[in-house]
């Protein structure tokens, strides 16, 4: 499998031939303008994703009392090793298209109630940041679990909301000049809260809840879009109730308002689990050691099914945030199914799955290998079924080359009808990386040898 990548272009008739790569569909660096494209063209351009996780989130207050005061403390507290650029590139070698990096920005936070970011931390996540981008990657940067301030909104609303105010007014001036290539996410999993509303005992406070997750991501995407730069036009993360399926698909969850309409919603897939999150038997249910009865596949395509019909379908992207299993006391084939059907079944349906990974467990951060080589080509094989090899001066996408394409490159060099930046790539038949003459030849020549 090999997709393109298509730089911008810049001039009608010369285009920037994109770089061969596994399964990523980007090529980029920070400086970059923003491209015209769909929040769901980008979304799709992805391809495959996979989590930085317990890394740049990792918190508690016991590392501030134990360790040194540095942000590697922090970065390594909870089973990282430092973070390199050779990691990060290993992701993108390994045929990812887009690193979703959880981060704790309370982490060194100013305790004067200004909630000022430490300066070392946010230059810290902007390297990292910055190594993604430069391998051609996706980057997502959300506001994560964060030692669980976000569970007092309701009780605490004005000082929570002063504070996540705080949090994105400064994410959003520190990354305003990054190109689309940078995403935001609004949260992690924390929107809905068990002391508004539990689903287990009544409908009671259901309304309240999703009224408060609805007013902090319309807060979000109205911080993001005031902050100048390239924020006018983000493309922006919007995290579902709780990223559960079934309460983000509730008609009493809203995407907020977004003037230039460049959304998409994030929510994870841990399902069965008992599978997908127990390792061993807890007080809620028994820990499942295998997956892959038909009841396992019906549930994953319903709730799969359940995303498209009510978001893709409305021409609402959707990112699976993370989706994953552990291993220890799992059957090893049971988890390559789980993680390839998950996988399978999101990007067939035209969104982007993401594997929640932490150090060593997934993906090798000593080797900057995956672990698991039968996984890797898995997800190859899906990457190459959804995107069909397409041939040389096929410009219309049609699957063959004939008059139509003639019509429109010559319509692109008497500049009467531009080319998009993928058909232009297509139209460059001799792969000189120009437009002109010599490709309509060629094409044409090809015509009549058919």
């Amino acid at each position: 499998m090999c997709l393109k990548k298509i730089a911008t272009v810049l001039c009608s008739t010369v285009i920037l031939a994109g770089t061969a790569v596994s399964f990523i569909s980007a090529e980029s660096t920070k400086t970059v303008e923003m491209r015209n494209m769909t929040t769901m063209e980008l979304v799709r351009d992805m391809g495959l994703g996979i989590n930085l996780g317990n890394t740049l989130e990792s918190c508690g207050d016991w590392i501030a009392q134990w360790g040194d005061g540095t942000v590697k403390s922090y970065e390594t507290a909870w089973g990282s090793p430092v973070i390199t650029k050779e990691i990060i590139k290993g992701y993108a070698d390994e045929g990812f298209g887009v690193l979703r990096i959880p981060v704790a920005w309370s982490n060194m936070m100013a305790n004067d109630g200004t909630y000022t970011i430490n300066a070392q931390y946010m230059t810290r996540v902007k390297q990292v940041v910055d190594w993604t981008l430069e391998t051609g990657m996706y980057a997502i940067i959300n506001l994560h679990w964060d030692n669980g301030w976000l569970n007092t909104f309701p009780e605490n609303k004005e000082e929570c909301m002063k504070k996540y105010t705080a949090i994105w007014e400064q994410i959003s001036d520190s990354f305003k000049d990054y190109n689309d290539y940078l995403m935001f996410e609004s949260q992690n999993e924390e929107l809905g809260w068990q002391s508004l509303w539990n689903k287990w005992i009544s409908n009671a406070g259901k309304e309240q809840s999703y009224q408060l997750v609805n007013e902090i991501n319309q807060k979000f995407v109205d911080i993001v879009r005031s902050s100048g730069g390239n924020n006018e036009k983000r493309h922006l993360l919007i995290a579902g109730y709780n990223t559960s399926i079934d309460e983000t698909c509730d008609s009493l969850f809203k995407m907020p308002y977004d003037p230039v309409n460049r959304c998409a919603v994030s929510v994870h897939y841990y399902t069965p689990a008992v599978f997908a999150i127990l390792e061993e038997d807890a007080d809620w249910g028994k820990a499942r050691s295998t997956w892959g009865t038909q009841a396992d596949f019906d549930e994953l395509n319903h709730y799969m099914d359940m995303m498209k019909a009510n978001f893709v379908d409305k021409g609402i992207p959707v990112i699976i945030g993370e989706y994953g299993c552990p291993k220890n006391n799992k059957d090893a084939d049971s988890v390559r199914l789980f993680l390839t059907s998950v996988c399978e079944a999101a990007y067939t349906r035209n969104m982007c799955p993401v594997l929640w990974d932490i150090t060593d467990v997934h993906y090798d951060r000593s080797t900057y290998k995956l672990i698991d080589e039968q996984l890797k080509e898995n997800f190859k094989q899906i990457v190459d079924a959804g995107n069909p090899k397409r041939i040389k001066g096929d410009i219309n996408n049609d699957d063959t080359v004939n008059i139509v394409d003639i019509i429109l490159l010559q319509k692109h060099l008497l500049n009467k009808e531009g080319l998009a930046a993928e058909q232009a790539e297509y139209a460059d038949f001799n792969n000189d990386g120009l437009l002109n003459i010599f490709d309509l030849i060629l094409m044409k020549r090809e015509l009549v040898i058919k």
